[in-house]
């Protein structure tokens, strides 16, 4: 008999993922489901609001993900209103995107999923002349001599003798499949207290361009900043210089830390180029427009599907067809009008929460009726996953040659064919693989910027159709990003000038699905079946998964109280709880 086992909650940010394994004899996973426990409330909140400040409270969704939704939602009302930004504003907007990949992808390696593979407390038993060695061979990395790694030896000394792991608490020291040597244990979390270091520098770009981060202010029509070469407070000659230094520091850091560690890391685990490989359909929005967002065939990374692993076969989705662009609820704690059978397009989307879920805590889900606040988006009523993976095999299947270059690369280091890449380490390897490549490109978009202003043109906003007499009675939209994470979508209706639906697709709805209407798994649930556990108490193998899709469940399910109380009246009106 199945045995079922919970792990809640998964993520070590945005922690409010379930995952429900079912596992055989063998302790081998059967069955997978997964749960968002978050009601969903932001989309609702938006409702009557003025489509120019949507972004505003859209990129609060998420407190790890807020320049994804402010573009989304700024493309959404663009596209709606048909307003076409500036040359410079599309290289900045590019910058910023480019390094929030950056970003993002090496706090996720580190310190969101490296743990699943590097055991810390072995590191202790490390030669920090070994690693040195060790570091010296595989990269020019200055942090390299023996000194520093016993320095970084007595720092994780000192944390385990506390009697209290701090950041390195919550995990499965000693687990059998950890793999690694003690001294590739000990470059990686040396590697991990540097990268904590590195991402306080890391920000630049979107501080200046956008005045702060985490939250960086926007415009529809454009960027809020100026470009003035002579003035204090716009883009002048010295900040351009703090951003060419910025582009150059982050980058070192890719060249010479992320992407060694990942192929130092990736050949003591080969066996997961075989797990985890789960749909096998892929969906990418495209993103890095070259110009005219409109014109689809300039973007760096196409907008394209891949069904059943078929890399000879680029299909190009339509986000505005009705019939193949869906969401579907019959396992999701919502409700349609129409019946919970129904798909909508997102310009037809509906949410209405049902408040008639288990209240936690709660031993197992219900998993033949309703058991998450996830939607199911599918394309064409396929499942689909999104992120790095989705975008590496995509543009590996164009031709894009210096992705074709690195995943070759790579598969050679793995001694892999292309089969591996759908896969647990695959999935992994596409993160790294393409933060090299949108690396490399800031440093094409700044000389673009820089070619751009020497020409005199130096507009960064579009005043055309800002204001709301020039807008038609009724406009849609759609904004995109392909995030870090995946596949963003916001669809917008707006009607008198004001949000009459506003609906966010984003990339952990896709990812982690409940089943759909045809009891179609979504993308961890599918991922995870096959995989096997060597202790289940200490279910690791799950955990290396789910991780390496980076999910991030604020975005795609909002505002909890796990007491069932209510927290709040908003100013809408709306009275937020949960059960």
């Amino acid at each position: 008999m199945a045995s079922r086992l919970v792990i809640d909650p998964i993520t070590r940010i945005e922690g409010h993922l379930r995952i429900e394994a079912e596992l055989d004899a063998n302790n081998v996973v059967s069955n997978a489901y997964s749960s968002g426990t978050m009601v969903r409330g932001i989309e609702i909140i938006l409702n009557g609001r003025d489509p120019r400040e949507a972004w505003a409270f859209a990129q609060r969704v998420c407190g790890v993900c807020t320049t994804v939704h402010a573009f989304a939602s700024i493309r959404a009302v663009e596209d709606a209103l048909g307003i076409t930004i500036p040359k410079a504003a599309n290289l900045i907007r590019n910058l910023m995107i480019a390094q929030q990949y950056v970003h993002d992808h090496v706090m996720h390696f580190y310190h969101l999923h490296a743990l699943d593979w590097v055991d810390v407390v072995n590191a202790l038993k490390a030669d920090p002349a070994a690693t040195s060695a060790l570091q010296q061979k595989i990269s020019p990395w200055p942090n390299s001599s023996p000194g520093y790694f016993a320095e970084v030896q007595a720092k994780v000394q000192a944390i385990v003798d506390s009697g209290q792991l701090s950041i390195f608490a919550n995990a499965y020291w000693g687990h059998p499949a950890y793999k690694l040597p003690p001294e590739v244990n000990l470059l990686a979390v040396a590697h991990y207290l540097e990268a904590l270091d590195w991402q306080a520098r890391a920000t630049a770009i979107h501080t200046i361009f956008g005045g702060k981060n985490p939250h960086p202010n926007f415009v529809v029509g454009g960027v809020p900043m100026p470009i003035d070469l002579n003035s204090d407070t716009a883009l002048n000659a010295e900040r351009l210089a703090v951003i060419n230094d910025s582009i150059a520091f982050i980058t070192r850091f890719v060249d010479e830390v992320y992407l060694p560690d990942v192929l130092a890391i990736a050949p003591f685990y080969k066996e997961y180029a075989a797990i985890g490989g789960g749909l096998g359909n892929f969906l990418s929005w495209g993103e890095f427009p070259a110009g005219d967002i409109a014109d689809t065939s300039s973007y760096l990374v196409p907008r394209a599907a891949i069904l059943n692993r078929d890399l000879n076969n680029l299909v190009v989705p339509d986000p505005r067809d009705a019939a193949k662009m869906q969401e579907f609820i019959s396992h999701s704690w919502y409700r349609y009008s129409g019946g919970d059978d129904l798909g909508l397009h997102p310009w037809q989307g509906e949410t209405a929460l049902n408040f008639t879920g288990p209240k936690p805590p709660y031993e197992q889900l219900e998993v033949e009726q309703k058991y998450s606040w996830l939607k199911a988006p599918r394309w064409n009523e396929t499942p689909m996953e999104v992120g790095p993976l989705a975008r590496v095999l995509i543009m590996y299947a164009a031709g894009h040659s210096q992705t074709k270059e690195l995943v070759d690369l790579t598969l050679k280091t793995l001694d892999a064919p292309v089969e591996a890449l759908f896969s647990t380490l695959g999935r992994t390897a596409a993160r790294a693989i393409e933060t090299k490549v949108f690396a490399d490109a800031m440093r094409g978009y700044y000389d673009d910027l820089v070619a751009t202003i020497r020409t005199g043109d130096t507009r960064t906003f579009n005043r055309d159709r800002w204001e709301p007499l020039s807008w038609p009675a009724r406009a849609q939209g759609f904004g995109f990003m392909e995030a870090p994470r995946g596949a963003l979508g916001h669809w917008v209706v707006i009607e008198n000038g004001k949000i009459a639906n506003y609906q966010m697709v984003v990339p952990t709805t896709w990812n982690a699905s409940p089943r759909d209407h045809k009891g179609q798994m979504g993308a961890y649930e599918a991922s995870l079946v096959g995989t096997p556990l060597a202790k289940p108490e200490w279910p690791l193998e799950i955990l290396r998964t789910v991780h390496s899709f980076d999910p991030c469940m604020a975005c795609a399910i909002h505002m909890v109280d796990a007491t069932g109380r209510d927290i709040g009246e908003l100013a809408t009106g709306l009275n937020v709880c949960v059960r």
